[in-house]
């Protein structure tokens, strides 16, 4: 079989217009670490933030075998399992967590840049501690989206950073001659008497931002006395935490698809003193949780699909917090006030109405039909 880009999908990521499974950094990554790759051993390459298989899926390609890839969305990685199977490469790879095995000797590392300079540190800092002397990063992304800055994360770590010629809007940074390195730590901090942990790139860090801020500030006092209470697109576990000390007798389902989401949540739920009675999962959607099962949902959906911002993912969510909802359970959103989504909860879960309302924010409570 024959290997195209084309053939890559986001599925069953979101889909639609400005949405691709393959980009100009993905090619401009695979070109330049081409020369670097036929000379690795390919059992000692590397793949991180593969957003949809392309740069898997292109090493795959070219001969590498026994890659090692981390990609921090669940969605990616079901991706990245329909791509192969779809051009003929099952079997050329094998998923890991951002750990010390995921990179130990590598000799090449392709890595799409994350968004947060924390994430490029931490994995700038496991790549450095843990991968053979003589490892080269290939790290790329859109023009519109790096900065001078991920230069200077990287140059810590590595004693060689330079810039490839820009192609398509697109630049990779190569980076060798590892510095000492360091396994990733979570940021720490305490706000308002709850502890917040966040590994690199988890939604907001170690803070709590404005909307979670007014969410939590008018969930209600009662809990369900049926069905569970879920933390939905958690993010660091602010809520579910929260929700746990405000409730001991309460036990709270947080779930992200995100893996630094999930590494962050358990974190900040351990550091709570509460981390027997939260229950972190990694999930699709809410994929592993029965029909009818929620008595409580508590929301603030993402906007963004990797980097681009789209409209599509809320109301995925909002279906989603239905199914598993049981009759009369409730769906508390926060969102922005501008996407004006109580239309859209009306529509997929019940009636709705506003709770709390600021320069920026409306919480809303849902009733599920």
């Amino acid at each position: 079989m024959t290997f195209s880009f084309d053939a890559l999908r986001r599925a069953p990521d979101v889909e639609g217009p400005g949405l691709v499974a393959v980009d100009a950094a993905d090619r401009l990554i695979l070109d330049e670490s081409a020369d670097a790759r036929a000379g690795a051993h390919p059992a000692r390459i590397v793949v991180i933030g593969d957003t949809h298989g392309a740069l898997t899926l292109g090493a795959a390609d070219a001969g590498a075998r026994g890659i090692r890839v981390h990609q921090d969305a669940l969605s990616g990685e079901r991706a990245l399992e329909r791509n192969a199977e779809g051009v003929g490469l099952v079997g050329t790879f094998t998923r890991m967590p951002l750990s010390p095995e995921l990179v130990r000797d590598a000799e090449v590392v392709l890595l799409r840049l994350p968004r947060s300079l924390d994430a490029l540190a931490d994995q700038a800092g496991l790549i450095a501690h843990y991968a053979a002397p003589g490892v080269r990063v290939f790290a790329g992304g859109r023009l519109k989206h790096m900065s001078r800055s991920m230069n200077e994360v990287l140059g810590r770590r590595f004693g060689v950073v330079e810039a490839s010629l820009a192609r398509q809007k697109s630049r990779v940074l190569r980076a060798s001659a590892p510095r000492e390195g360091a396994d990733p730590v979570p940021a720490r901090a305490e706000i308002d008497g709850l502890v917040v942990c966040a590994f690199g790139g988890a939604f907001a860090g170690a803070t709590i931002d404005i909307g979670t801020r007014l969410l939590l500030a008018h969930l209600p006092e009662r809990m369900p006395s049926e069905g569970v209470v879920i933390d939905f697109a958690c993010g660091t576990g602010v809520v579910g935490a929260e929700l746990a000390r405000r409730h001991p007798e309460l036990t709270v389902i947080a779930s992200d698809q995100s893996a630094v989401a999930v590494a962050s949540a358990r974190a900040t739920a351990e550091a709570n003193g509460v981390g027997d009675r939260v229950r972190v999962v990694r999930d699709d959607l809410l994929a592993t949780q029965p029909d009818g099962s929620a008595g409580l949902i508590a929301l603030n959906p993402p906007f963004h699909s990797d980097a681009a911002v789209t409209s599509a993912l809320a109301p995925r969510f909002f279906r989603e917090a239905q199914r598993v909802l049981r009759p009369g359970g409730a769906l508390w959103t926060v969102w922005n006030s501008p996407l004006n989504y109580r239309g859209a909860l009306e529509r997929a879960v019940g009636p709705t109405r506003q709770v709390a309302r600021n320069a920026k924010f409306t919480v809303t409570v849902s009733v599920a039909r």
